[in-house]
């Protein structure tokens, strides 16, 4: 699967909670990358991409690369974010001197960091700050990385969880070609893109159509529409108990809309 960062990211531990820990991964430096990777059948299988945070928010850039590109979604895993300060087997917190990591990771730890006098070095990814102080066995840097970044690079987690908000999740989707994917037989979620009609109150009627059929509306987000007059489009993520209620709700929705494009249809993640 095609991922976003490097061995011992946060992408490649949800790829193994979703298909297993021999999940083999392919390393791209931009989600585009990310993106051209998963739609090349001689490359991977598909892909795993972050699409929001529950402190941040959506990841609006990756919601238009999804419009684009074709491919279904297929699963979904929300994966708790925890920032971990890793070093050497033989090096102690008063033998640090430096902290590296990617300049959010940093950010998510300043309570932690500010009770020590160390110097913060910004630097690509997380993962790969783990791998650097691993390769060149340095004994006065630390990196702030994830727990299996330690397991990959064989490091210590002298302390764990240093993030200052200790719940911090992000929602990871699954993507695979289509022709890969087959009709759904099941699920009990569903993320589609739908255009209203210009008229009043066209998007007031879509949702009514959602509330009336007891289908759960678990994320809306609008779009401008390229080369329009400030018309937008809306992605929504919706919950359901059968699929013959969402069946239902695309069918009321069809003549309250321009367009609807059905991204796919399955299970909620679990939380992880």
């Amino acid at each position: 699967m095609a991922i976003q960062g490097f061995e011992g990211s946060f992408h490649q531990m949800a790829a193994r909670f979703f298909y297993g820990k021999e999940t083999e991964v392919r390393c791209c430096s931009t989600f585009r990358e990310v993106i051209d990777a998963a739609k090349d059948k001689k490359r991977t299988d598909g892909c795993i991409m972050a699409i929001e945070n529950s402190i941040a928010g959506s990841i609006l850039p990756n919601y238009n690369l999804i419009q684009k590109s074709n491919l279904h979604i297929v699963g979904e895993i929300y994966l708790q974010v925890d920032q971990n300060l890793l070093v050497n087997h033989n090096v102690e917190l008063e033998d640090i001197k430096e902290v590296h990591s990617h300049t959010m990771a940093l950010q998510q730890c300043y309570d932690y960091l500010d009770q020590h006098k160390w110097k913060l070095v910004e630097s690509e990814d997380t993962a790969l700050s783990a791998k650097h102080i691993a390769q060149y066995k340095s004994k006065h840097t630390a990196a702030i990385a994830s727990t299996l970044a330690a397991e990959l690079f064989d490091l210590k987690v002298i302390a764990p969880r240093i993030q200052t908000q200790k719940k911090n999740y992000t929602r990871f989707i699954v993507l695979k070609r289509p022709e890969d994917v087959g009709v759904a037989q099941g699920g009990n979620k569903a993320s589609i893109n739908f255009q209203t009609v210009h008229k009043e109150g066209s998007l007031a009627r879509v949702l009514g159509v959602i509330a009336i059929h007891k289908v759960n509306l678990t994320k809306l987000q609008s779009f401008p529409i390229p080369g329009s007059e400030f018309k937008y489009q809306f992605h929504a993520d919706m919950e359901f108990d059968s699929l013959l209620s969402f069946e239902r709700v695309i069918e009321k929705m069809k003549p309250l809309t321009e367009q609807i494009k059905i991204y796919g249809v399955y299970n909620k993640g679990v939380w992880k």
